[in-house]
């Protein structure tokens, strides 16, 4: 069971910056997936960034060019960076983990499946 509690929300504007933090505990020996999502004020769950523990990453399309996904393994943290703000970003961001079952390249997704969540932190842009 992976615990993941997220950190970094908060009001900026239009424009601005902010990174996310998402402190990561409870991986075992193994590889994961650990991924970014938001829930939007219309409740929409979108996948953003993926973080494949082999080294790898993967972005949404909608991510792509502003939001960075990074680990600071020696912590544990999950970043993400976000860049070039819009009103459209204002959510709940949330971390998730899933075992990633797979060898090879980079083998994550961002849809459901994932076991672990965090409670979230919210990011309001005006």
């Amino acid at each position: 069971h992976v615990q993941l509690v997220e950190s970094g929300g908060g009001s900026v504007q239009a424009g601005g910056s902010r990174r996310l933090s998402c402190v990561v505990s409870g991986l075992t020996f193994g590889r994961y997936c650990l991924a970014w999502f938001r829930l939007t004020p219309e409740k929409a769950r979108e996948g953003l960034a993926a973080f494949d523990t082999a080294g790898y990453t993967g972005y949404a399309d909608s991510a792509k060019g502003r939001f960075t996904i990074s680990q600071d393994s020696s912590k544990n943290i999950l970043y993400l960076q976000m860049d070039n703000l819009k009103i459209e970003d204002t959510a709940m961001y949330t971390c998730a983990a899933v075992e990633a079952h797979c060898s090879g390249g980079y083998c994550c997704y961002l849809s459901d499946g994932y076991n672990d969540w965090g409670q979230g932190t919210q990011v309001t842009v005006s």
